[in-house]
């Protein structure tokens, strides 16, 4: 089983659990990205917990003072102890990007990547996100760069969907049809 599919049955056993015991399903998502956040800035850590040498009580409680420390939700600290008993605290950061998706797609958020020729104003950002969230019948959260070899226009990737709405793109099919 790829780390990414145990990754997800984690997060949705999470998830689950967090909806089932009424638990702030924000707060367990800012938990899993300190703890995302904390395995990244001291990679020692984990390393030490996953260690062979190092009985399944030394990294129980290991966790369990890191979690404490942290002060993570009841949830996120019961989930950080499994994992580190199973060895597989290298499943925290993927996990962390499953439970949000789960988190948002609760919500009725998507999530949108914008490309746009110049910075966008704060009103055309709203209009740009009021117009996506028509399409999609969503509440669109927009991640907005840009890239000025567009010429002008946007490009709006959901998903695996993209709306081009780019110059670029609109001359290099014109190009097309005129070499036909």
């Amino acid at each position: 089983m790829s780390l990414r599919t145990s990754a997800n049955r984690y997060a949705k056993a999470l998830f689950d659990v967090a909806i089932a015991e009424n638990n702030d399903l924000a707060q367990i998502d800012r938990d899993l990205q300190a703890l995302v956040a904390m395995m990244h800035e001291s990679p020692d850590l984990a390393q030490a917990s996953g260690r062979s040498g190092v009985t399944e009580a030394v990294r129980k409680s290991l966790m369990e003072a890191v979690a404490d420390q942290m002060a993570l939700s009841a949830p996120v600290k019961k989930l950080l102890v499994l994992l580190a008993e199973s060895r597989k605290l290298n499943l925290v950061p993927d996990l962390a990007i499953a439970y949000r998706e789960r988190l948002l797609a609760h919500q009725n958020i998507v999530r949108a990547e914008v490309t746009s020729a110049v910075a966008l104003s704060p009103e055309k950002t709203k209009a740009l996100a009021d117009s996506l969230g028509q399409v999609t019948g969503k509440q669109v959260d927009l991640s907005v760069t840009v890239d000025p070899e567009l010429l002008g226009g946007v490009i709006a990737k959901i998903g695996s969907t993209v709306y081009d709405g780019s110059v670029r793109t609109q001359l290099q099919r014109m190009r097309a049809e005129l070499v036909k």
